[in-house]
């Protein structure tokens, strides 16, 4: 029994947090370089939900299979977010550079990808809790949990989903962007 209990909180310790970011909760504001169809710009988010609503999703790393995915399906369903509103935006601890050519190979130049550095990644809880070697400078640098956030207009996050597989962000993030009307 004694051991068991020692053994336990090894156990939770392994486990990677949740997003501690509520719906209703203020959506941290942040500048940082981004790029969409291969151009570097800076991005802030404030001055992207004058626009209107914005799905903030990060992703673990650029160049790796569900993250591939995820970026096809999103570049796919832009036209739908963009007639319900809604900005895609998404975010990984990837240098600019490599999420320069991510964005036209994997996003297909739909929209914009985000380097997320660590007040980013601490602001929205997402630090994944594993690190992994740039490609580039072979340093090693924290993943991101695959998580998905609606932020409204007005800056409060609406909807929340934190999953490693990338099957539902897209999906479950458009009905609640299209619930915001």
């Amino acid at each position: 029994m004694r051991l068991r209990l020692l053994a336990l909180p090894l156990v939770l310790a392994a486990v990677p947090a949740v997003a501690a970011l509520s719906p209703g909760a203020v959506a941290p504001d942040f500048t940082t370089r981004g790029a969409i169809d291969g151009k570097i710009f800076r991005l802030t988010l404030s001055h992207q939900l004058k626009k209107g609503p914005v799905v903030l999703y990060f992703f673990p790393a650029a160049y790796t299979g569900g993250c591939n995915q995820e970026a096809h399906d999103f570049s796919e369903a832009v036209p739908q977010f963009q007639a319900a509103g809604a900005t895609v935006i998404g975010m990984s601890t990837d240098t600019v550079d490599r999420l320069a050519k991510f964005s036209q190979e994997k996003c297909a130049g739909k929209f914009a990808v985000a380097s997320a550095g660590p007040r980013v990644v601490k602001a929205y809880d997402v630090d994944l809790g594993r690190m992994i070697p740039d490609p580039v400078t072979k340093k090693m640098r924290p993943a991101t949990n695959r998580t998905s956030y609606v932020i409204a207009r007005d800056g409060k996050i609406t909807f929340v989903h934190s999953d490693l597989s990338a099957a539902d962000h897209v999906r479950l993030t458009l009905e609640a962007v299209r619930a915001l009307k």
